[in-house]
């Protein structure tokens, strides 16, 4: 490999719906280029421009290429080269001593730096064999997963595929100019067609400028939207009868609540006005094939899951789902199989099933980490170990994470490609692969093909991929189990249940050999119903939520920060801040690349016209944004993209390459959504002032 030349089959890591098939272009050993494949048909020879830039990451500057060991405070960055051997054995040292005496002291934080099942997911076996608390995955998308899994029993939706020959498509709290640009090309196909295209969004994003209508709602009351559509579509007969018969349960339930919020109700609420409302359910009824995009956007706020639960009511009510081109995305990651238990082997925890290791919840690792310990949390966190993630920067409330990274009695190791605001903070910090250096497996959320990412490179320096660091810490701790030495081909294997009628007909051997595989899912997967709940049906109505105690039926709640809720605080803070991504970064990865960070150039503020007037700030200037919980300095722009009474801050940054090492999660809030425990991070007020 070292003097390898020709090109390889890979797969984009990130976390990205459209989980790209890449061909790397090698001369001599080393990577020259990356490009679509135009042979897999979900990408289609196309990259975003993120990824199409991947080389520059991988050989960037700033590449960690060697361990290191803090020699400055915390949060300084100072660190020193030390050896393999070194980094290994001071790692056995502090963790062994803990798991010994209390292994859920000893915490994980992961998330999607790398969507790979075996350099991300299969990592869990290592500290479920040590018996160490769990962390409740749930920064992205869980309110999300769990509105699909409460309506339609997992996440599963239409193929991507098929939107091309949509007449309608409902663009719902998505940016997918940004965000997922192959269902963008195929948006843009069916408006060709003849589709019409609307946005639905508090801002006016790049997807939504070319949307033919742009819907701007207050932040956070999409529930009260989709009721009002479901009040219009029941009271003016809009809805397939038939279809609601044999393949839902509910339907009265959802007509008593939906009967609540008449479109003068939801105007009111979404601050849009009500004929808006009106035409957009007629529309959505009466225009067949009707489908809707839907995106993480919009449950990020207290409401969030419920608010997804009764957009994806709408398709069985009016039988969308009958036409491959009607129905809804969201995720479709529910279709794949993959063997969950053989990748991360709970099996290995001391005392699995019967008894588990506390959970932690990543959206509140600022608190979980300042807490002292007690008989209901269970004992203080005194190991952190940090992969795929950079939670000094993306996590909500990052005064009170620092808080927490900073503790001098919190050993923390973190695996990563670059000094990131988090390793700044490692005790140990350990130089990772890239994508293009190391074998791995992959599924997506936006598409239903298994995939294969072959390492197209020799690793930069001295990285190594997370399954080999991590097999190192277990060697130089003694662990004698043998699943936490199994080869990244051994993992692989175990990946995906071949047995699953999804992958009928499909094998280890066949994926290996063609580097990927359409999982068999019907064009129209839910025209009869089918749907995996416990009924087999739509559930607009769930039993299973009755059971944990909880409203059965899809209602609006009002956002933790919101006049509704807490008028004080909004009287104080009036302005509902959203931070979105911009466009070359995905959340806090390429933030370093300069050919992508430069045409940003730095971190801004959107702000209405009528907003900054009141403020009398002006274009350009220099501003503070602040609540209770922090503040941080940005450029104004005003503009009427952000409707009156929300400001954008595009994200997320990292906080040392902002001019006042700060970014917007300075101001963003611990709390949690209704469904799924999730991260509230557009569920937020500020005011704005000169800096």
């Amino acid at each position: 490999m070292k003097h390898f030349t020709g090109v390889v089959s890979a797969v984009c890591p990130h976390d990205c719906p459209d989980t790209c098939s890449l061909r790397v272009s090698v001369e001599d050993g080393k990577a020259i280029k990356v490009s679509g494949n135009p042979d897999h048909p979900p990408t289609n020879g196309v990259l975003c421009t993120k990824v199409s830039r991947y080389t520059e990451r991988t050989y960037h500057r700033d590449r960690l290429t060697q361990p290191m060991r803090r020699v400055g405070a915390k949060g300084e960055g100072r660190f020193e080269p030390i050896s393999w051997d070194e980094a290994l054995k001071l790692a056995a040292e502090r963790l062994a001593p803990i798991a010994a005496r209390a292994p859920e002291a000893i915490l994980p934080y992961s998330y999607a730096g790398t969507m790979g099942l075996v350099q991300a997911e299969s990592v869990a076996r290592f500290f479920h064999k040590l018996g160490a608390s769990l962390l409740d995955r749930t920064i992205c998308a869980s309110a999300g997963a769990a509105g699909l899994k409460y309506t339609y029993g997992a996440s599963v939706g239409m193929h991507v595929e098929q939107f091309e020959n949509s007449k309608l498509i409902l663009i719902w709290g998505s940016n997918p100019i940004v965000s997922s640009v192959h269902f963008w090309t195929r948006a843009q196909e069916a408006r060709r067609r003849g589709a019409k295209l609307i946005a639905i969004d508090p801002y006016r994003s790049l997807t939504a400028e070319k949307c033919d209508q742009h819907i701007a709602l207050k932040p956070g009351t999409d529930g009260a939207l989709a009721l009002a559509m479901i009040h219009v579509l029941t009271q003016e007969q809009l809805i397939d009868a038939d279809y609601i018969a044999r393949y839902t349960v509910g339907f009265d339930e959802l007509r008593a609540r939906a009967a609540l919020y008449d479109p003068a109700r939801a105007a009111a609420i979404c601050g849009i006005p009500e004929d808006v409302i009106v035409a957009l359910a007629r529309e959505y009824g009466t225009t067949k094939p009707a489908a809707i995009r839907l995106n993480y956007g919009m449950q990020r706020s207290r409401g969030g899951g419920n608010a997804v639960r009764a957009v994806a009511c709408l398709p069985s009510l009016t039988g969308a789902w009958r036409d491959p081109a009607g129905g809804l995305l969201l995720s479709s990651s529910g279709f794949i199989p993959v063997d969950s238990v053989s990748l991360a082997r709970p099996d290995l925890m001391p005392g699995w099933p019967s008894r588990q290791p506390r959970t932690i919840n990543m959206s509140a690792i600022g608190d979980a980490l300042c807490h002292p310990g007690d008989d209901t949390f269970g004992p203080k966190v005194e190991a952190l170990i940090v992969y795929n993630s950079n939670p000094v920067a993306v996590a909500p409330d990052s005064v009170r994470v620092a808080q927490g990274f900073v503790r001098e009695d919190l050993f923390t190791i973190v695996l990563e490609h670059f000094q990131t605001d988090t390793a700044d903070y490692a005790d140990l910090l350990l130089p990772a692969t890239t994508q293009l250096e190391h074998f791995d497996v992959h599924k997506a959320y936006g598409h239903t093909y298994l995939m294969v990412n072959r390492q197209a490179i020799e690793p930069i320096g001295e990285a190594r991929p997370n399954t080999e660091i991590f097999r190192g810490i277990a060697r130089a701790m003694g662990l004698d189990e043998p699943a936490l030495y199994e080869t990244d081909e051994q993992i692989a294997e175990s990946a995906f249940d071949w047995t699953h009628p999804a992958l009928r007909g499909g094998s280890h051997e066949k994926l290996m050999h063609d580097g990927w595989i359409k999982a068999r899912i019907p064009d129209a997967p839910f025209a009869e119903g089918g749907f995996p709940t416990p009924s087999g049906k739509c559930e607009f109505f769930s039993k299973r939520l009755l059971a944990e105690g909880l409203d059965p039926v899809p209602d609006y709640l009002a956002p933790h920060e919101s006049s509704e809720r807490d008028p004080l605080l909004a009287e104080r803070y009036p302005l509902a801040m959203i931070s979105p991504p911009a466009r070359n970064f995905l959340n806090s990865s390429f933030v370093n690349v300069d050919s992508l960070r430069s045409p940003i150039g730095e971190p801004r503020l959107d702000i209405h016209p009528h907003d900054a007037a009141y403020r009398q700030i002006a274009d350009g200037q220099r501003v503070r944004v602040f609540n209770d919980r922090g503040s941080l300095e940005l450029t104004a722009r005003v503009t009427d993209r952000a409707r009156e009474g929300v400001v954008v801050g595009l994200s997320i940054w990292w906080k040392k390459l902002a001019a006042d090492r700060r970014n917007t999660n300075q101001l963003t809030a611990q709390a949690l959504t209704d469904l799924g425990r999730a991260a509230t991070f557009y569920d937020c007020l500020v005011d704005v002032a000169a800096a």
